[in-house]
């Protein structure tokens, strides 16, 4: 596992927290649930394109603290969103936003997260894994 590619997965996941929480906070004092007011916010995000395709979401325990809510409260969200095909989860590799609407990119997210995870296992550096996407996209006949 290389640091370089840790690092760059955790800044990817605080930057998409750092988009969920700016000019937010959850409402105590509202009616809506906790979880449900969060779905809400991430579904809000992932549909103006904020949170785009393929964006890595915080880890449920680093989200909850930050928000200062129980696990249970971004688990639900997270697999609400999930349910819903807004958000995909993928073990180790984390939960990604894989809709804002666009089935076609989404189905390519996911396959692009899937491809991260092998890349990841492998210690490929970035740099050649976007070398080895480049060819087989054109390969394909893909632009």
């Amino acid at each position: 596992m290389s640091t370089g590619t840790t690092a760059s997965t955790a800044s990817a996941a605080a930057g998409a927290g750092k988009i969920l929480r700016t000019g937010w906070q959850l409402n105590p004092s509202s009616t809506v649930p906790p979880f449900e007011q969060l779905r809400t916010r991430i579904l809000d995000l992932a549909a103006s394109g904020k949170l785009a395709v393929g964006a890595r979401l915080p880890p449920v325990r680093v989200l909850a603290g930050e928000l200062g809510v129980a696990t249970n409260t971004v688990a639900r969200a997270y697999r609400e969103l999930e349910l819903a095909g807004i958000v995909a989860t993928h073990g180790r590799a984390g939960t990604v936003i894989a809709a804002g609407g666009d089935q076609p990119l989404a189905q390519v997210a996911s396959a692009a997260a899937e491809y991260a995870a092998v890349v990841h296992s492998q210690g490929i550096p970035l740099a050649k894994a976007l070398d080895l996407v480049r060819a087989a996209v054109e390969r394909s006949g893909g632009t």
